[in-house]
């Protein structure tokens, strides 16, 4: 029953995470891995499973946090295009010290308890009551501030207003939080955060981000939910991981979506 509620708080988190980071950068390639959060998780995962310093929830929500920080701190500084290439080099270096850890890592087990942790780890494995609590904590307090945000990041999606350094950087910290709730305890799960919102994008027109909020859940929800119970109750011989699994589920509706939209001559825009 747990598993199945981290389904649904990830098919909400993620993709929600995605839409505020497309209205926030005004453009449809916005990811919320983009700023160096996945490679930070999996730098804290890695470094608590190879050491055993904490536990890998813990390891990866710290991880996370100082990269939040920093990266909000630097947006206070930079316009956005310069931010999105800090980002890209600031996960790039995260990254290879992630790498770094892991190819040193003492034991094939602890190898593969780390890469079944970053492949979706709905099986909560490690996952203490107090690591519940807390993402519980983290996903309330970024999904209600995705909330009071919602006309503020509308307005500068539309070019009615334009955010502040200061503002941006709140709002990124808060996405930041929001995503951090999900991946600290399930691992990095790659295209429900941006692959979801531009498929909801082909079929409800950007407006009031409210609306993408609730249409990017609903799919996110739907796809990760449908994935889960393949992977979890079909047995094909193999393991199947979450992620990658559903990436192939959601593939050939992705095609099928998007060339309705070149078909009719109104591509996403």
């Amino acid at each position: 029953m747990l598993s199945f509620l981290y389904v649904i708080l990830c098919g909400i988190a993620l993709p929600v995470g995605g839409v505020q980071m497309q209205y926030l950068w005004r453009n449809q390639l916005g990811d919320i891995y983009s700023l160096g959060l996945g490679s930070a998780a999996c730098l804290g995962a890695a470094a608590a499973t190879m050491t055993g310093w904490c536990s890998l929830t813990v390891g990866a929500f710290i991880c996370q946090a100082v990269c939040a920080l920093t990266v909000s701190l630097v947006a206070i500084r930079l316009n956005t295009s310069r931010l999105i290439t800090f980002g890209i080099l600031f996960g790039t270096f995260v990254g290879s010290i992630g790498t770094i850890v892991v190819t040193n890592a003492p034991t094939g087990d602890l190898l593969k308890q780390y890469y079944l942790w970053g492949a979706a780890n709905f099986k909560l494995q490690g996952v203490t009551s107090l690591d519940i609590a807390i993402s519980l904590i983290l996903f309330v307090s970024g999904l209600a501030t995705a909330m009071l945000c919602s006309k503020k990041l509308t307005a500068h999606f539309k070019g009615e207003t334009e955010l502040s350094n200061v503002a941006k950087a709140g709002i990124l910290f808060m996405i930041s939080v929001l995503v951090t709730s999900v991946v600290s305890i399930c691992g990095t799960i790659g295209f429900v955060s941006l692959g979801v919102p531009n498929l909801v994008r082909a079929i409800v027109k950007p407006g009031d981000i409210r609306r993408q909020y609730a249409w990017s859940a609903l799919l996110g929800t739907a796809l990760l939910s449908i994935t889960y119970i393949i992977v979890e109750y079909c047995n094909f011989g193999i393991y199947l991981p979450v992620s990658a699994t559903m990436a192939l589920i959601a593939l050939p509706l992705t095609v099928v979506l998007f060339s309705k939209e070149k078909v009719n001559g109104n591509p996403p825009c």
